[in-house]
């Protein structure tokens, strides 16, 4: 019984391969609306993946400074700074020491003399933390509370406005992608919804000749269903090498941008792993079509 089903499935997805390469010109363009459907959204997931991978790379990424008490003996230094390193949601940590603070700050501010007259420097031992770009508020305060409670710790800066106005773009673009998802979907099942209602029509004499020999609605409706798949799959591959290709074109430029910046940051296509969603999104957004297409019009065709 087994063996029998899947003869006629592959039967099906035969036939209707068949169906399509002898009307290729129009299978191909079918499949090429449907990936230029699927490669719309899927190029806001990549922008925003690739966003959040350069936020990480950027020199600008979140930091959080860390000032040691004044009285922290010297030898304290690296065991605090490595301390905070080892914390989870840190990429990396920066001391800077009393005398390196100083130096810095007649550096950027020209005054030296007034500093002069002190008998001892009253800048304090800073540790700058830098955090991963990609932690939310809630994981960004449990991070602030552990970094206030580790000891010869007076105080802590943190540019909230930074991650804020970061955690609210990236919101944006997810929910714009998923919008933008949406409407392509519905459009893409929509094409094939249509592209399946003429095929059943074209075939309309043929399924009348099939019911009158007996032949059942599932035998009948198998091989458009296996259309619509295959058109999704077209669909997906064709996504797949559209986003390559635009991702390929821009990297150069964007490379040399983020260079400009300090960051060895490039642009990365869907992968592997993104082709093959895109393909079994497509293979799902196809057979959902043909089915609606099928149900619709195929209950409609009744033998003379």
């Amino acid at each position: 019984m087994t063996g029998r089903w899947a003869k006629l499935h592959a039967h099906a997805a035969i036939s209707s391969l068949g169906r399509l390469r002898r009307q290729w010109l129009g299978s191909v363009m079918t499949a090429a609306a449907i990936g230029i459907a699927l490669a719309l959204p899927a190029a806001f997931v990549v922008a925003m993946d690739n966003l959040e991978s350069a936020m990480d790379g950027w020199q600008g990424a979140p930091r959080a400074s860390v000032f040691l008490d004044t009285g922290t003996a010297a030898d304290q230094y690296a065991t605090i700074a490595a301390r905070i390193d080892g914390l989870d949601g840190i990429r990396g940590v920066r001391l800077i020491t009393p005398d390196e603070a100083l130096t810095e700050y007649r550096q950027s501010s020209g005054v030296s003399d007034p500093l002069a007259m002190l008998d001892a420097n009253p800048l304090p031992a800073v540790v700058v933390a830098e955090l991963a770009a990609r932690l939310g508020p809630e994981s960004v305060d449990r991070l602030v509370g552990r970094l206030r409670a580790l000891p010869a710790v007076a105080d802590l800066r943190l540019d909230r406005d930074w991650m804020a106005r970061l955690a609210a773009i990236i919101d944006l673009g997810n929910r714009i992608t998923a919008l933008v998802a949406l409407l392509l979907g519905l459009t893409v099942i929509l094409v094939l919804f249509n592209t399946l209602r003429l095929d059943i029509e074209n075939h309309r004499r043929e399924i009348e000749i099939t019911r009158l020999i007996g032949g059942t609605n599932a035998f009948i409706r198998r091989p458009f269903l296996y259309t619509g798949v295959w058109y999704g799959i077209a669909g997906g591959l064709i996504a797949g090498l559209l986003l390559a290709i635009a991702v390929t074109s821009v990297a150069d430029p964007v490379q040399r941008l983020a260079s400009l910046y300090g960051s060895g940051f490039r642009p990365s296509g869907p992968g592997l792993t993104g082709t093959l969603t895109l393909v079994g999104a497509g293979a799902l957004l196809g057979l959902s079509g043909a089915w609606l297409a099928v149900g619709r019009h195929l209950s409609a065709i009744e033998p003379p």
